[in-house]
Formats: C-alpha cells, structure tokens, sequence
C-alpha cells in the first residue's frame, strides 16, 4: 500500500475514542494520586491539554479544521480541567 494513499486526519469518530481512552486512563491514574482524586486528575488534565497543544503545533493541524483534531481535544481537556477545578476549590 502506498503511504500517498492513507489519509493524513483521522475521522472524528477515532478521535473521540482516543479521547475516551486518554480520559480513562488519566482517571485510573488519579484514582491513585497522592495529593487526592481530584487535584491529580485536574494536572493530568492540563498536562494533557499542553501535550495535545504541541501535538497540534507539530502536526501542523488547523484549529477549526472539519475533522476533530488535536486542538478540539485540547479544548475539551481545557474545559474539564476548569470545571475540576471549580469543584475541588469548593470541596
């Protein structure tokens, strides 16, 4: 198979699985984190969020591209690492 064949973006589906799967695996993580629950997922958010950033910069993928990409899956950690964030200070 020639590589001038693959597709360079994956589908919005395989992005939204890969982020099920992250978000799994960080929650998992955090369950044992040593500061707690919820300060661990809340730096596992924004560590990934910075990643995806960088990943979205090295890809060269466009912000509001069709396809979900990297940038959508920063903004949806962005947006999770905020409302945890909110709750852990009110706890």
């Amino acid at each position: 198979m020639d590589t001038k064949q693959l597709p360079r973006q994956l589908q919005s589906v395989q992005v939204m699985v890969r982020f099920g799967f992250r978000l799994a695996i960080m929650i998992g993580f955090a369950v044992f984190a040593g500061a707690g629950f919820g300060k661990g997922l809340v730096t596992l958010l924004w560590m990934s969020a910075v990643i995806c950033a960088f990943a979205g910069i090295a890809q060269r993928e466009m912000p509001f591209a069709a396809n979900l990409n990297h940038w959508d899956e920063m903004t949806a950690y962005v947006a999770l690492c905020a409302l945890g964030t909110g709750i852990v200070q009110r706890l």
